[in-house]
């Protein structure tokens, strides 16, 4: 069971649209995939179209509530589930302090699935908090979403630091999936430059599929529907089903 956190520390690089698209897309391919929302703001529950009342992760991790308590069966995509976020995610930072091992917290909770999913894709906040770190210790690999703008390579140098200390100090057996463009605008010199500069750094763990600047990506979150059921036809439908596929070869899932 591939557990993938999507990570990155920096806002706007597409973190929540690359988790929820991609966990529809791995799903309708026919892997049973848990999507989990780790960030507070709920971000990838109402892209789903999913309330955020309780239980969600919070009381899975703060209040002991069993995780399957909390699991959500996405309706219009038969094999994705999901497990929700909102606000309060924010008081488990101060709540579980002092708490022994309180890193491995989710990796604790989740066990319970354990070999009951495919896939599960952990959408991380963007910071560096306890969330992020314990969402790199439960999972196996890491997606980096980097927005093809001059600021985004900045904080590459931070994440790779703190993967490669989680590595060595929480979980030996994270490791980065791949690298993954967005809202590449292939019209402009500084996209075009980004992009070299990401394949030459991080080489074959770049994804060949770049995500393109598009407007249904942006307006598919309000109708609570993924990309390619909101709009199959649109440049980012089809470069998250190519992405997908990409994914899918990697981890070893079905392609039905």
């Amino acid at each position: 069971m591939p557990i993938v956190a999507i990570a990155n520390q920096k806002g706007g690089t597409g973190k929540t649209t690359t988790a929820v698209n991609l966990a529809a897309y791995l799903a309708n391919f026919g892997n049973k995939t848990l999507l989990v929302d780790v960030d507070p703001q709920g971000n990838a529950t109402s892209g789903l179209g999913q309330p955020k009342d309780p239980p969600t992760l919070y009381e899975v991790l703060s209040q002991n509530f069993p995780p399957r308590s909390a699991l959500r069966n996405i309706k219009t995509i038969e094999k994705l589930f999901l497990i929700s976020s909102n606000n309060n995610l924010t008081g488990v930072e101060i709540e579980l302090v002092g708490v022994p091992r309180r890193e491995y917290k989710l990796y604790e909770r989740l066990k319970e699935f354990s070999g009951e999913y495919d896939a599960v894709i952990l959408d991380c906040p963007p910071s560096l908090s306890l969330l992020t770190v314990m969402a790199l210790t439960c999972a196996d690999k890491v997606l980096i979403p980097v927005q093809a703008e001059f600021y985004a390579l900045e904080g590459l140098a931070q994440l790779v630091e703190t993967i490669s200390l989680i590595r060595d100090r929480l979980n030996p057996a994270l490791e980065i999936l791949g690298v993954l463009l967005t809202m590449v605008d292939q019209r402009t010199n500084l996209s075009a430059s980004v992009v070299d500069e990401v394949r030459s750094y991080f080489k074959e763990k770049v994804f060949r599929t770049v995500i393109p600047r598009n407007v249904r990506l942006g307006e598919a979150p309000s109708h609570g529907l993924p990309i390619f059921l909101y709009d199959p036809n649109s440049s980012g439908a089809k470069a998250y089903g190519e992405l997908a596929v990409e994914v899918a070869n990697r981890l070893g899932l079905q392609l039905n």
